[in-house]
């Protein structure tokens, strides 16, 4: 991975993790809640309109009917924002470099890690499929697959691999196409109530206990089964996310996770899932229980985006000077975030400034990555396929996890996919001269 690349992961983490200590404790919910969620959306502000938005983190829905709005589901009777968490059980660098899951060796692997990650590919080659991070604008991505579903398009792959909101979406399309209304209504039918719930807690602005306690209601023991069952025939599912403490990716092993089964194996499955989604300083940290020689301790795990939007390969097996070559046929990119530049003047208040500038960050980020994903595939001598949101589509969103927005993204999604051509061999086209001015509405210095 470039210098560049990794200079600008770090700026965008930085920027999500240092935006609390300015924030005023008095904020309001709207502001808290989306600068690191969506973009500044704060409908108490003089002058605030709708405008473009394209950063929320997305959640399936429970159930088919989306909640009324300003309707919140139930907190749980013991939850409290004022209390603090418990002290965390000290341990090492060395201790945390060789912990491991306790009864499942194989769940996981550093993503620096070369030799686990060739350990961990399938025996065969075939095509991979690869989930960028994106928030709500996941919308197209899960359109994009139930398109070529649809179409009797869509190739069984080999690899499957998600970050963030890629990680919310691929142990669906993983499990097979029957699990396609499933993936339409996850990213059709929800609410912000399904993510989050306002109030800070001493590690967050908001609490995600609506986001943990959806997806326990979607990831159910039959759809446990049914990856066990595709990793026993030799495929695989990775989802990335970020240790802290050690300030290193993991990628994890889903389809072990599985095959493992029972109680243990589920709540594992579900865990990773809260933690890849987990933006830190919006959503609590997730922390994992591990074992390392006999000592038992947890690690904090945020977001997989803070690691990079998107994984195919370690690092080091990146780098120009590498012989590596994919073992895939075909390596298909879908690139759920918005990489067209979004005009603004922006505003002189601070969560306005870091949201244009982790936004930016994360755009420039993803067309490193998606370049160089394609110079390895190019040097391995496999098919290269990206999809990418169209620059025409530019719907109003209303806020977070907003159904009149993430609707129509999904249904361009889908369009795409039922198309002639879904996706392209070339690389997105990088934009050139000054940004559009926005459509929809007239942008000022006021939101």
């Amino acid at each position: 991975m470039s210098m560049s690349t990794r200079l600008t992961i770090s700026a965008a983490a930085a920027a999500l993790l240092l935006a609390p200590s300015f924030l005023p404790s008095a904020a309001p919910f709207g502001a808290t809640a989306t600068v690191f969620a969506q973009g500044w959306y704060d409908p108490y502000r003089p002058g605030y309109h709708h405008r473009k938005v394209r950063h929320a983190r997305p959640v399936p829905r429970d159930d088919a009917t989306p909640l009324a709005a300003g309707e919140k589901k139930a907190a749980p009777a013991a939850a409290s924002n004022d209390q603090q968490p418990p002290p965390r059980v000290p341990f090492t660098a060395a201790e945390d470099a060789a912990a491991a899951i306790p009864g499942i060796p194989d769940a996981r692997f550093w993503a620096d890690s070369t030799t686990d990650y060739i350990n961990a590919l399938p025996a065969q080659p075939g095509p991979w499929l690869v989930f960028s991070s994106g928030g709500g604008d996941g919308a197209f991505g899960a359109g994009l697959l139930v398109g070529l579903g649809a179409a009797g398009n869509r190739p069984e792959y080999s690899v499957v691999t998600g970050v963030s909101t890629g990680a919310l979406m691929a142990p669906f399309v993983f499990a097979g196409p029957r699990y396609d209304d499933t993936l339409r209504d996850n990213y059709t039918k929800l609410s912000a109530a399904d993510v989050f719930e306002a109030g800070r807690t001493s590690e967050s602005f908001v609490d995600s206990w609506p986001l943990k306690e959806t997806i326990a209601k979607e990831i159910t023991p039959a759809l446990l089964d049914a990856i066990a069952a595709e990793h026993r025939r030799g495929r695989r599912l990775f989802i990335a996310t970020f240790d802290l403490d050690a300030e290193r990716p993991v990628i994890w092993n889903m389809g072990a996770i599985a095959t493992h089964g029972g109680e243990d194996g589920l709540a594992l499955f579900r865990t990773v899932l809260l933690a890849s989604t987990a933006v830190p300083g919006a959503f609590p940290p997730v922390l994992i229980d591990v074992e390392a020689n006999g000592k038992h301790f947890a690690e904090m795990h945020v977001d997989g985006g803070i690691g990079g939007q998107f994984f195919v390969a370690p690092g080091p097996l990146l780098l120009p000077t590498s012989n590596f070559r994919l073992p895939a046929t075909q390596l298909y990119v879908v690139i759920n975030t918005g990489l067209e530049r979004d005009f603004q003047v922006v505003d002189r208040f601070l969560p306005t400034i870091l949201t244009q500038a982790v936004s930016a960050a994360v755009k420039i980020d993803t067309r490193l990555m998606v370049d160089i994903a394609y110079t390895l595939a190019k040097r391995s001598g496999v098919g290269f396929n990206a999809a990418w949101i169209p620059a025409s589509f530019n719907a109003p969103s209303k806020g977070p996890f907003d159904p009149g927005y993430m609707g129509p993204l999904f249904q361009t999604g889908y369009e795409q996919g039922r198309s002639a051509t879904p996706f392209s061999n070339e690389l997105p086209p990088d934009p050139s001269g000054p940004p559009p001015q926005s459509s929809q509405n007239e942008k000022s210095g006021v939101n």
